[in-house]
This record gives structure tokens, sequence and C-alpha cells, in this order.
């Protein structure tokens, strides 16, 4: 009568169960604990180290020419660039620059 629930639990799965079978189940559950623990280590490790790192240089802003006239009237609404132009998407034209000079080389209607 001086058993604990846990001793008391165990004597009735045993007697239900068996003995292995009790033993087995034990340690299959203390080895996925371990496993679980292991792995959230592991993984707030890699969070850690992957945060801790430096971040590179930025990369360098792209050599512009010192203005770029638009034509009369025209807004620049967006800009991209490519390798030798510089592109602006205004109202309802894409203008394309020389990236050198700042020369307006095509202008493309857009619908």
């Amino acid at each position: 009568m001086n058993d604990t629930p846990e001793q008391d639990l165990d004597a009735a799965l045993e007697a239900s169960a068996g003995h292995g079978t009790v033993r087995y189940l034990k340690r299959l559950v203390t080895a996925m604990t371990l496993t679980t623990i292991v792995g959230l280590v592991v993984l707030v490790g890699v969070v850690v180290m992957r945060f801790s790192q430096t971040t590179p240089d930025q990369p360098a802003l792209p050599a512009l020419p010192d203005q770029i006239a638009l034509p009369d009237g025209v807004t620049a609404d967006a800009v991209t660039f490519g390798p030798d132009w510089i592109a602006v998407v205004a109202d309802n034209d894409i203008l394309i620059f020389d990236r050198a000079n700042g020369n307006l080389i095509k202008r493309i209607p857009v619908r």
C-alpha cells in the first residue's frame, strides 16, 4: 500500500501488456524526447549562427550621368537600370536614355 501512483500504473500496465512492452515504450518515449531536445537545440543554434553572420557590403549604386533631361510635361513614375541604359517610366511612355551621357535613345509608347 506504500506504492506511488506511478508504481500502481506501471504494475497495471505490466499486468495487461506485459513487462517487456512497458519497458520498450518507456525507452521509446525517452528516445523521442531526447531527439526532440537535440533537434530544438540544433534549430536554435542554426538560427543564432545565421543571424550573427555579418551582412555583405551594400552593392555600389550604378553610375549615373549628372542629369537626365525629360521631355517637357513628363514626370517620372519609375526608373530602372540596364547595362548601358536607363529606362524611365513616365505617363504612357517608357523613355530609354544612354547611361553615359543621358541622351534620349528611344521612346516606347505603352497602351
